[in-house]
């Protein structure tokens, strides 16, 4: 992962970086298996709704993530400094580096998030 790539679980962190961009929690239409289950996650964003995804509430889209155990990976901006709207949800367990090395390094200083969780994500090493 590049400097400018980010990852977390964090659930305010996600949400801020999202209303940021004008983006919208949704899933992908007729993915879901029963209606209890929203389907594939996805960010929406406004420059195109996609058709095939269809907008859900945050507390359905974090539903999702934790029960998948997912992690977000996003930019903040691009090479070039501009807004990056890249993001890309994956298995925790492929990210578990980043989220373990940034933690125990927030524990050891004693910072922690508002939500009082220690802060779950890549930075630059």
């Amino acid at each position: 992962m590049s400097d400018l790539t980010k990852v977390t679980i964090d659930h305010e962190e996600i949400r801020r970086w999202v209303e940021a961009r004008h983006g919208v929690p949704a899933h992908v239409k007729g993915t879901s298996a029963d209606s209890d289950d929203p389907g594939l996650l996805r960010i929406d964003f406004p420059d195109g709704p996609d058709p095939n995804l269809e907008p859900i509430s945050w507390d359905e889209w974090f539903k999702k993530f934790e029960d998948k155990k997912l992690a977000f990976i996003y930019e903040e901006k691009t090479a070039e400094g501009k807004i990056s709207y890249f993001n890309k949800l994956v298995s925790r367990d492929t990210v578990k580096d980043q989220l373990e090395e940034p933690a125990k390094h927030a524990a050891s200083s004693g910072k922690k998030s508002s939500s009082g969780k220690e802060k779950q994500h890549a930075g630059r090493h």
